[in-house]
């Protein structure tokens, strides 16, 4: 697999990035699969591709605090990016890993080889398990949100881990969820949420190990990013149509 840390400076281009190595991928100009590693330099609230501004995010208060509100290709609820959320983003070929048309098996290896890389870690780490559809927790608390977009040949699974997120913030900006896992038992963001106990860069050297990827990615789409960007990912209406 292909290893590829890449932060863009605008959470927009970030977004459209991730869209971008899964459309490479589809069109065959990419045939790799590929682990991104990337971390948003300032606060963020990231839509799911059908989720709905009201009710999830709570406006007034982004608004006042300039934190931009911005939609991603794939499926789930609302979450906040920023400094102290690693973001991980995987392209897996279904041609090469064909069980992963099921979504259910395709959570299913995310979230085992994700606590894998967490279970390895030389350093002592809280014990983790996977919870809900696509959650990891640990003490019952979530640090983890997953989704997932599936192409005809190629799949994008991208996920958060919160290892030094202040959660209060998320409590600020984000409404309750539509809907929610069982386990979570109507707790607020504060009460349900929590950062993993764990070095960052231990995590990603754990993540590496479990997805067997050190090779550089040499070429991303840069191109396709661009096109992406400009005709959807600074399109207002995109982030606001639903």
């Amino acid at each position: 697999m292909k290893y590829l840390p890449l932060t863009l400076p605008a959470i927009e281009a970030n977004l459209a990035l991730d869209e971008a190595l899964l459309e490479a991928a589809e069109l065959g100009n990419s045939p790799h699969e590929v682990l991104r590693i990337w971390e948003s330099g300032t606060p963020a609230v990231i839509l799911g591709r059908s989720s709905r501004l009201d009710g999830e995010v709570n406006r007034s208060e982004v608004r006042s605090e300039a934190i931009p509100v911005v939609r991603r290709c794939s499926g789930g609820t609302t979450v906040v990016l920023g400094p102290g959320c690693l973001v991980y983003s995987l392209i897996l070929s279904l041609e090469s890993r064909p069980h992963l048309r099921s979504i259910n098996l395709a959570h299913r290896e995310v979230m085992e080889k994700l606590c894998e890389a967490i279970g390895n870690i030389p350093s002592e780490v809280p014990p983790v398990q996977w919870s809900g559809t696509c959650d990891l927790e640990t003490g019952g608390r979530k640090f983890s949100g997953n989704s997932l977009r599936i192409k005809r040949d190629w799949i994008l699974y991208h996920g958060t881990i919160l290892y030094d997120f202040p959660i209060e913030k998320i409590e600020r900006w984000l409404g309750y969820p539509p809907r929610e896992p069982d386990y979570r038992n109507r707790r607020s963001h504060q009460d349900f949420l929590t950062n993993l106990s764990v070095d960052r860069e231990e995590l990603i050297a754990g993540m590496q190990r479990s997805w067997q990827a050190y090779e550089p990615l040499e070429a991303w789409p840069d191109e396709l990013t661009q096109e992406l960007l400009h005709s959807r990912y600074l399109d207002p209406n995109w982030h606001e149509g639903k």
